[in-house]
């Protein structure tokens, strides 16, 4: 590595350390996402076991409505809930970016037709759309609520990333890759794109955390993808009546949930604010 790289490197790393909020949000998110990885390995019974009486005090936190091990059913719920959330991330910030940059580069009426269409789309509650089609099949599948979620982001991820790309596509560094001769898609993907790394970093982590949201509650809603496995979601449906009594079978779910949209939140702010001072 050259000297350059290695300043370059070293200054990335010092304003990455000294921007508070993306490291905290980066840490509380990595850490519940470990946790749903490893959770499985390190539950003290297994995820449909029962342990004790239904809603008693056996185990750390209790036992739920048929008398399964909060703690257990806690660690083994949140794998397929992040699994389903980052790949309807993944897939609403690849076809929103797409529409964006196309509709920006576009321009003229390209741009007044994609961008109203997806105007249309954007009137159309996330959550509702999601019902909709849902309530259409007997059991959903993974690929089904990942496609939702990737194709309810896709809009508002398309108004963000074209209004980035609007500064960049009259750029010269751009007129001067039109000018040498360059194919359009070999524009967008070398000069716009990479350009846009910042923005779209920091509306990924915001659609992440819409994501995880909307998986609890289509889990809560009874639209999950195995009624048999453990889903935080779910879990909130389940011993909701119960409350009272057995506070931590909701509130167990409820806080991983909220601890990681915090923690996403928290860095969605901080890649935000990083942009802002490397724009300074």
């Amino acid at each position: 590595m050259s000297a350059t790289e290695q300043s370059a490197t070293t200054s990335a790393w010092s304003r990455f350390v000294h921007q508070r909020r993306l490291v905290v949000g980066a840490t509380i998110t990595v850490l519940v996402i470990l946790l749903a990885l490893v959770g499985p390995l390190l539950a003290p019974h297994g995820e449909n076991e029962v342990t004790g009486p239904p809603f008693s005090g056996t185990g750390v936190f209790g036992t739920d409505y048929l008398g399964q091990d909060i703690l257990s059913r806690l660690l083994y719920g949140g794998g397929i809930i992040l699994l389903i959330a980052v790949l309807g991330t993944v897939l609403g910030m690849v076809l929103g970016v797409l529409i964006g940059v196309v509709a920006a580069y576009a321009g003229g009426w390209w741009d007044e037709v994609i961008m109203r269409l997806n105007d249309v789309t954007l009137a159309f509650p996330q959550i509702l759309l999601a019902l909709v089609i849902l309530t259409a099949v007997d059991q959903p599948k993974t690929w089904m609520i990942v496609v939702l979620i990737g194709v309810s982001h896709a809009p508002r991820v398309a108004r963000v990333a074209r209004g980035v790309a609007l500064g960049l596509v009259s750029r010269d560094f751009v007129h001067a890759a039109e000018a040498l001769g360059e194919r359009r898609s070999r524009v967008i993907l070398a000069e716009v794109l990479p350009n846009m790394n910042a923005p779209l970093l920091a509306e990924a982590g915001l659609r992440l955390t819409y994501s995880i949201g909307l998986v609890a509650a289509l889990g809560f809603l009874g639209f999950s993808t195995d009624p048999d496995k453990a889903n935080w979601g779910q879990m909130i449906n389940e011993n909701r009546l119960a409350i009272s009594t057995q506070p931590w079978a909701v509130l167990a779910p409820v806080l991983i949930i909220a601890i990681f949209t915090i923690g996403t939140n928290l860095m969605a702010d901080g890649i935000a604010q990083l942009s802002d001072r490397g724009r300074d």
